[in-house]
């Protein structure tokens, strides 16, 4: 599905509610903190660059992707002489240091952040978030390009050319699940080129909750990860091949059937797998601008009148949001046809989680707008948003490189609490953009 075209109303906006910067609002300093205790990468001396700093300028280095590594720092370290005061002075480090600062931080804790900040956000007021009572959620990967090093070469490895050579960078495997109705990535794993998107998928669906239902392209369905979902309570709506054989066991008013996933054949010694109950929907795509063709989809929705075949055939092409997501980190941010930063895997990785860690502090602040005005949070520009966060940012980053937070100083402009008050008060605005087809 192409991306829609958005046009910006210049009196029809929301207020983005950055609130100490959208920074240490979604990833609060105590939360981080912590997971530096636990995963032992916390400063053990006082630093120029200490490890909590380090995670915030991970994640801001996705949010200023065109600039250089010096220049992201720059931006972080004027919030902090804004908040902290004039009288501050923070040395900004060379590219070494901050090389050095990153290597002793390590993926883990940018990891472990990820998996513990980044959930599914809807609420019931969320427009476009949910089917009747079930919140849509997609499935699907990407890849992303890593420098062309010879560590990054042997840890991620890389596919063949046309030609016959092999591409131009090594690439990172990601799969993950988006939430529809806002965007956000959640319970994303990484892997190297050569581990396929259904051998990630089984680290991706224990992120699948009962009440939930997942979309997935025609690649995913296989009887060992069918069962693995919808042993997680959630239900599925997922395309399968044609050359996939469904027998039909009992036609319904609709049009669709039941019928029987049937575990593959047990190796010697292996007991025979049970058959698991599908209902089988075909339907057929035509119009001038698209191609022909026929559908198949399944589903784990036995109740054909709790959710029609129509609708579910509707429904199914939401997993395109997934693709609009990727565009949004892969294009937005991080840059049309460019390459990620890090010369090492680990740093790779560590790139790559904060990368998804900013995007999703662009999604919560936008869901946020949306409901403040009672809004589909697609009618929120991305791209504008991102903007906005950028002007912003280095006024409302208020993180102590020390960890510990400064009183106000008092002076021209008012007392301690007025200043608190202006930092938590909203600090721009994110375009509220109509939608045209």
């Amino acid at each position: 599905m192409a991306r829609t075209s958005k046009l910006r109303h210049e009196g029809d906006r929301v207020t983005d509610l950055i609130n100490v910067g959208v920074l240490t609002k979604q990833f609060p300093l105590a939360e981080i903190k912590s997971i530096l205790e636990e995963t032992g990468r916390s400063s053990r001396r006082q630093r120029d660059l200490p490890a909590h700093v380090m995670v915030y300028y991970v994640i801001t280095m996705a949010l200023y992707r065109q600039e250089g590594m010096r220049e992201v720092l720059r931006v972080l370290l004027e919030g902090l002489r804004i908040i902290l005061g004039l009288g501050i002075r923070l040395q900004a480090a060379g590219k070494s240091g901050i090389s050095q600062a990153r290597s002793r931080l390590g993926e883990e804790p940018m990891r472990r952040l990820y998996e513990q900040a980044v959930k599914p956000i809807a609420t019931s007021k969320t427009h476009g978030a949910f089917y009747h009572d079930w919140l849509v959620v997609a499935m699907d990967g990407s890849t992303l390009e890593a420098p062309d090093t010879e560590a990054n070469q042997e840890a991620f490895g890389r596919p063949a050319s046309p030609s016959g050579g092999r591409s131009a960078y090594p690439l990172i495997r990601v799969v993950g699940l988006v939430e529809v109705g806002t965007h956000v990535i959640f319970g994303a794993v990484l892997g190297n080129y050569a581990t396929g998107e259904v051998t990630l998928a089984r680290r991706v669906v224990p992120h699948l909750r009962a009440g939930m239902l997942c979309l997935a392209d025609r690649y995913f369905p296989g009887y060992p990860l069918w069962k693995q979902a919808t042993g997680t309570g959630a239900d599925l709506v997922w395309r399968v091949r044609r050359k996939i054989q469904f027998p039909v066991e009992e036609q319904y008013p609709d049009g669709s059937f039941r019928s029987w996933f049937r575990p593959p054949r047990p190796t010697k010694g292996q007991p025979k797998g049970e058959r698991i109950p599908v209902r089988v929907i075909d339907y057929r795509v035509e119009g001038p601008e698209v191609k022909e063709e026929t559908i198949r989809i399944i589903t784990s929705i036995m109740d054909w009148r709790a959710a029609p075949a129509s609708e579910l055939a509707e429904l199914y092409h939401e997993r395109w949001e997934f693709e609009t997501a990727l565009d949004e980190l892969k294009t937005h941010m991080r840059g049309a046809r460019t390459v990620l930063r890090s010369q090492t895997p680990e740093l790779v990785r560590q790139e790559c989680h904060g990368l998804l860690l900013a995007h999703f502090a662009l999604r919560g602040l936008m869901h946020e707008a949306a409901l403040s005005a009672g809004r589909d949070p697609d009618r929120v520009s991305f791209i504008h948003t991102l903007r906005v966060v950028r002007r912003t940012l280095p006024r409302f980053a208020a993180l102590s490189p020390s960890g510990v937070e400064k009183p106000a100083r008092r002076g021209a402009g008012g007392d301690p609490g007025r200043r608190r008050g202006a930092a938590a008060a909203t600090a721009g605005q994110a375009g509220g953009e109509a939608k045209t087809e």
